[in-house]
């Protein structure tokens, strides 16, 4: 017997009706890539989403076809992502950081049939336009002031005058939950980047997943500023949050350094924000060096990689913020686990306390995990034991977009129903599961595991260390030995002796690091992470000290 319940499907469009019409006052604050600041709200988010699906359509994009976007985080952006999925299109989100080759074959692999692009990659369009094979039109962002009066840009259009020009009279069609609502690919370190292709179901899912107590916490009371890009995992899922719970939104546009930042928050009463650590040290840097603290921001999401510590504990004491701690993938939409403290936590030390929040954090609902042996056998959740992190749900991907197969054995050997992460982690009794490494990057030294992570994170506990990044160096005895590479903070005098004391009580002896080089700098990746890959290329014939 069937339930006697309507069958309403979950459509990102209703996200956008529901703000609309429950919260339709509730401010949309944006500083635009032109350098204005830029007041809407969700009433007007919302109505000039239903005169771009006006727009797509009267370019000729069909339902199931890619719209894609070259933007920062702004209004313009957030209205793409309810136009393009809510009129069945698929919005398609493009890195900007990527290298241009690497961003045309992304285009033609997704086949993309328009892209929207901000003015500050007018250049970059410019450079390429005639060489995307599906491409038809290109839209710049901006108003009429503001268009190139001279550019070879084929079938160049202007974002303001078009949605001027559009009727706001659209219907959101009622398309089945399961079709495919967005598009973005993974940022990979090796080979072609992989597209994982969402549904409506799935990001509706997520959305709700995401503001629960125990998650992001989030609510009409929040004004939540994304510092985690629009073209990174849809800014971790925040603007579908936001319009479900009718919270404000700050977009920063192409203005993240600490400065700019800084004054949005204060500016616009910012409560909640979300980005990777290389963002906070920025923001840190800066709150450091003026003296300055913040008078509303309360939490702040971190991840894309591990918070070091000395982060998290800076901003609990010293600025009363809460780091949420949280783990994710592109392919998980991207929400995995978030660590907040279970009941019990007011018995904790400051040390225990600590120790837990530096974790990864616990499963939401949605999200099941295991951790795994090399042959597959499920393994203890004792805090100790670590293995290959699997997980599986409602909002993680099932197979990648456009592969013609090639992702088959990969799926299929971790099990059916279940994704591989890669990542290296263990759980413990609570719950609470922490990474120790990624499956690439964990150094096995005489056949027992050494994490990377936690090196790096007690090396950038240093007070003259900015970034660490730890790999692997061959060993003639031990096979693979940890080498540590440091980039100092502007002005400090530290020598390899000053950081491997560092770690003196901290690390079983046998972790500690065979050699420290420094460098001006560690190279990152286009979602903020450091690609070790490059520094295992850079140092892969570096000669370990023999004494």
């Amino acid at each position: 017997m069937l339930g006697q319940m309507m069958n309403q499907p979950l459509l990102i469009s209703s996200l956008l009706v529901h703000a609309e019409r429950h919260h339709g006052d509730r401010e949309i604050v944006t500083r635009r890539p032109e350098g204005d600041i830029h007041r809407s709200s969700w009433r007007k988010i919302a109505q000039r989403s239903r005169k771009l699906a006006n727009v797509l359509e009267g370019m000729g994009i069909a339902a199931s076809q890619r719209v894609a976007t070259l933007a920062w985080n702004t209004d313009r952006h957030m209205e793409l992502y309810y136009a393009a999925s809510g009129a069945g299109m698929i919005l398609h989100t493009l890195n900007p950081r990527l290298h241009p080759d690497q961003l045309i074959w992304i285009a033609d692999n997704a086949g993309d049939q328009v892209i929207f692009f901000d003015i500050t990659f007018l250049p970059l369009i410019e450079a390429t336009a005639a060489r995307y094979a599906t491409v038809k039109n290109f839209v710049l962002m901006s108003d009429r002031a503001h268009m190139p009066a001279d550019s070879k840009i084929p079938n160049l259009h202007c974002y303001e005058d078009l949605v001027e020009a559009a009727s706001d009279a659209y219907d959101w069609p009622q398309i089945d939950e399961d079709l495919a609502s967005s598009l973005c690919y993974t940022s990979g370190t090796t080979g072609n980047p992989k597209g994982v292709l969402y549904s409506h179901r799935s990001t509706v899912l997520h959305a709700f997943g995401s503001v629960m107590p125990d998650a992001l916490n989030l609510s009409a009371r929040d004004a939540i500023l994304p510092v985690v890009p629009m073209f990174h995992v849809n800014a971790w899922g925040l603007p579908y949050a936001a319009a479900l719970t009718g919270a404000k939104m700050v977009f920063p546009g192409a203005a993240m350094d600490g400065k700019s930042l800084y004054e949005l928050f204060e500016e616009e009463g910012v409560t909640v924000s979300a980005g990777v650590p290389t963002v906070w040290q920025g923001l840190l840097g800066h709150t450091e060096a003026n003296n300055l603290t913040f008078s509303t921001m309360r939490r702040t999401v971190i991840g894309g990689s591990a918070c070091p510590p000395a982060m998290l504990r800076a901003f609990d004491e010293k600025y009363n913020v809460q780091v949420l701690h949280a783990w994710g993938m592109t392919e998980m939409s991207p929400l995995g686990t978030v660590c907040t403290l279970k009941a019990g936590a007011e018995t904790m030390t400051a040390d225990e306390r600590f120790a837990t929040l530096s974790k990864q954090g616990r499963a939401i609902f949605g999200v099941d995990m295991k951790i795994v042996d090399e042959d597959g056998n499920e393994l203890p959740w004792d805090g100790k034991t670590s293995g290959e992190l699997l997980v599986r749900g409602p909002w993680i991907v099932e197979s990648y977009f456009n592969r013609h197969g090639e992702d088959t054995l990969r799926f299929d050997a971790a099990g059916l129903g279940w994704f591989p992460t890669g990542d290296v982690s263990a759980i413990d009794a609570n719950g609470f599961m922490q990474i120790t490494d990624r499956t690439k990057d964990v150094i096995k030294s005489g056949g027992e595991w050494i994490s990377s992570i936690d090196l790096e994170n007690i090396a950038m506990g240093h007070p003259g260390v900015a970034m660490a990044a730890c790999i692997s160096a061959h060993h003639p005895k031990w096979d693979e030995r940890p080498l540590l590479v440091v980039m100092a903070k502007p002005g400090a005098e530290i020598t390899k002796e000053d950081v491997l004391g560092f770690f003196d009580g901290k690390i079983a002896k046998w972790w500690l690091p065979d050699d420290v080089v420094f460098v001006d700098a560690i190279p990152l990746g286009a979602t903020g992470k450091m690609q070790k890959n490059k520094l295992r290329e850079q140092f892969k014939d570096y000669a370990l000290p023999t004494i």
